[in-house]
Formats: C-alpha cells, structure tokens, sequence
C-alpha cells in the first residue's frame, strides 16, 4: 500500500554536487524541520546515509537516499522529478544494528552500534592474534590475521566485500564474519553466522600485538576484549524504490567486475 508523505526534510553532505542537490529539492519540495518531517531524504554517499541512519536509529524516522555521492549502494537513484510519487511508492527495510561492547587495556569499557560492520584490525607492524568464540563456543583458539570484520546484510557489499566476504541479501538473517589477510589458519576464509549469535573475540598477546576495534566511524584503541551481537531493541529504516530493490543491487554488484 502507498504512504503518504506530507512534509519532507533534506539533507545533504557537505559536497558541492550534494549541497546542489538539496538546493534544487528544496526550492521544489519545501523543506520541513528533520524532526518533524514524515521521512528525510539524504543527498550524498553510503558513508553520509549511514551518518543520517545513526542520527535517526530508533526515532521510527524513515530515511530516503538518493545518491550524490561515489558508490551510493544504500542510495537510490538521484531525480528532482516526481519525488512525492517515488516516496509513495518506496519499499520499506528495517534492520538491526550491530552493538559493539570492548573493554580496552585500561579496563574502559565503551559501547557502540554499528549498521554496516565491526571490525578489529593490528595497531602496529605486528599482526593480530586473536581468538574467536562464538555462543561461548571457541571457534578459533588461535587467528593469526591483520584483521576480522563481522558484517551485516546492509554493510556485506562494503569492506566485506573488499575483504573477500560473501554478499548477503538484505533480508537474509545472517553475519558474515571474515577474516582479514589470515596468516593461521592459512586456509579459513570466514564464516556465515545466524544474526542471533553473539561473538566474542578475545585479543592475545595485546600489549605485543596491539588492536583497535571499530563500529562503523567509532573507533576504540587498544582493546583486549570485543563482544559483538545483532541489538535488541534499537532499528533502523531504509526506503528503496521498487524498481532499484536490494536484490537487484546485489546482482548487479555481484556480476560487475
């Protein structure tokens, strides 16, 4: 069934192609107060819809992107023309971040959510060593690797996928967790996991092999303990055109050189 959306609120990365944009939008279209609007538009690249997504996770705001950016994956395609009918007519996404829990060399512990992947990667010349437990299970007594990454659906097609991670359909209730330059186990290539586990990843050797962990642009420095687990209660939500679904974008990737 098509939504009405009566008032809309732009917003635009800092770019001159996505301050354009929203210029040319908003002289079209009006522009509400974002906390008011019935669903925000966001101009730019993945990178500035996940900025937008992290800023609107749990208020039921919808979010509508449309790429001015460089990949643009969690875009949609940019047009001024029949906005209010594209919106009307978009299909709804909701998902669930990623909730990151570490405790660093100090004993600080920090939270954070990510939408697209936490990853941990070596600090210094010296690889990672870690080890690797899933549901309480050690899966990997001994990683040897410059890094390991779990990955939602919305985030497979990113660094994911430059790690040589699987592409995951977004509805798909599954993590991809991949390593990054494994060195031990030499033949591991990653793991899909149900979206319902929880994964702890224990850092040996921290003071020797130093590592950093990160969820989505949050960054916490020498860690020593990481848990991560698909949240609970907190969502996020996503319009695509019916034309331009997630499938399609996921064919289209998977097929391109």
């Amino acid at each position: 069934m098509a939504r009405t959306f009566t008032t809309i609120a732009f917003a635009a990365s800092a770019t001159d192609e996505a301050q354009t944009a929203a210029a040319e939008l908003i002289a079209l279209y009006g522009q509400e107060d974002p906390a008011e609007a019935d669903v925000i538009v966001a101009l730019g690249g993945d990178g500035f819809m996940l900025q937008t997504l992290h800023q609107t996770m749990n208020s039921g705001k919808l979010v509508y992107g449309m790429n001015r950016g460089s990949i643009g994956f969690l875009m949609n395609r940019y047009s001024t023309e029949n906005l209010r009918e594209r919106l009307a007519e978009a299909v709804e996404n909701t998902f669930r971040p990623l909730e990151m829990l570490t405790v660093d060399t100090e004993g600080n512990r920090f939270r954070a959510l990510a939408i697209n992947e936490v990853y941990l990667f070596r600090q210094s010349y010296q690889a990672a060593k870690l080890k690797v437990v899933v549901d309480g299970r050690v899966r990997l007594e001994e990683l040897i690797c410059d890094g390991v990454l779990l990955s939602t659906p919305a985030g497979s097609t990113a660094y994911n996928l430059s790690a040589h991670g699987p592409i995951l359909p977004l509805e798909a209730p599954l993590l991809a967790l991949t390593p990054v330059s494994p060195f031990r186990p030499r033949r591991w290539r990653g793991a899909l996991l149900p979206n319902k586990v929880t994964v702890d990843i224990a850092i040996l050797e921290p003071d020797k092999r130093p590592v950093n962990a990160v969820a989505d642009h949050v960054e916490v420095k020498s860690v020593v303990q990481v848990r991560i687990a698909e949240s609970e209660n907190i969502t996020a939500h996503i319009l695509s055109d019916p034309d331009y679904s997630w499938s399609d974008r996921i064919l289209a990737e998977q097929f391109s050189n």
